[in-house]
């Protein structure tokens, strides 16, 4: 049978199969789908856990063995098997189908893979295992279902997130689970359960430095020329690479670009910013960025950006922080440089 990692805990709490074939490109939902069967198994008497990592030159018949022998103190036992590639090859498929045909109650058989594609699905021993037991398949958490995810972690925790405050960390994290994990860890030790609004979340997801890189970028929308300047000044000091200082403000620019294409197609503003999931407390920037540049000045500015990362790499010649005053200001709306950064 097959179960989401959302369902798991539901069904272990029915039941517990003698095997499990778990895998997916989400490495922190697989190591919880995997501690929470073992937590299962535990709890119901299976107490030594035997693990085994597939690498050149395995010998399959290991997990049969493994099976057959008795335990030390006649415990149940835990047979993990890691078998990051997905692939078990002849040898591993024949052995994987030939323990299918016959689980032992006193044993509980965990399958741990990597990406387990179509393909790989359709073979004969991911079949059996299925069969005999449960797959849990884990897909990656796009974009779409993030703040989904993110609504349910916190809720998890006893957070009530404002719509504004799970946007912010949406942003924050860019996708990445286990990021997104520590930063509610640590919302929930400074803030505790109950009400989360946005600035408790921009206060401590915010960057260590003492300017941070999300700030500045809206200072630049805002068209504060000056005080960008003295932002990118104090980046500098702090001693922030620049290739993160870029990394942002060239993730904005795109994002721009991509909203002044879909306004000169017709679509209304309000609409874009919905679509790019503009949080509600940035829409005014956005809407002054969109109103100071056209779609060519952004296209322009995200070139621009490409000619600063080949200078950070040492492949164009020029000072990264002074051309990243350049940009800057050309995006908050001023030509001249009034205090550069030097290298």
């Amino acid at each position: 049978m097959k179960v989401k990692p959302e369902q798991l805990a539901s069904h272990l709490k029915k039941s517990l199969a003698p095997i499990y074939l778990v895998g997916g490109d989400e490495p922190l939902q697989i190591q919880e789908s995997c501690d929470a069967i073992r937590k299962a198994a535990r709890e119901q008497g299976f107490i030594e856990r035997e693990v085994m990592n597939v690498e050149r030159g395995f010998d399959w018949h290991e997990i049969l063995h493994a099976a057959d022998s008795m335990s030390l103190f006649g415990d149940r036992k835990i047979i993990e098997c890691r078998l990051p590639t997905g692939k078990p090859g002849d040898q591993g498929g024949k052995v994987l189908r030939e323990y299918a045909s016959r689980p032992s109650e006193d044993n509980l058989l965990m399958v741990v893979c990597g990406k387990l594609d179509g393909q790989t699905l359709r073979t004969k021993w991911a079949k059996e295992l299925e069969q005999a037991g449960v797959l849990v398949q884990v897909w990656p958490v796009d974009a779409a279902h993030l703040p989904d995810w993110i609504s349910r972690r916190l809720a998890s925790k006893g957070i009530q997130a404002s719509a504004d405050a799970i946007a912010l960390l949406v942003d924050r994290v860019e996708g990445n689970l286990l990021a997104a994990t520590q930063e509610i860890d640590k919302l929930l030790l400074l803030h505790g359960p109950g009400r989360l609004e946005v600035e408790a979340v921009a206060d401590a997801v915010a960057e260590s430095a003492r300017y941070n890189i999300y700030s500045l970028v809206d200072t630049i929308l805002q068209g504060q020329a000056g005080k960008s300047v003295r932002m990118l000044e104090g980046l500098r000091a702090e001693g922030v690479d620049p290739v993160l200082v870029l990394w942002v403000l060239t993730r904005e620019l795109r994002s721009l670009s991509n909203m002044s294409r879909e306004m000169r197609r017709g679509m209304p503003v309000e609409s874009v910013l919905g679509k790019e999931r503009v949080w509600e407390r940035r829409k005014p920037l956005v809407r002054n960025a969109l109103k100071r540049h056209g779609l060519g000045r952004w296209y322009g500015f995200l070139q621009q950006s490409a000619q600063i990362d080949q200078i950070i790499k040492g492949q164009s010649l020029g000072k990264p922080w002074d051309e990243l005053v350049q940009l800057s200001l050309a995006v908050a709306g001023k030509t001249v440089i009034s205090k550069p950064v030097t290298a």
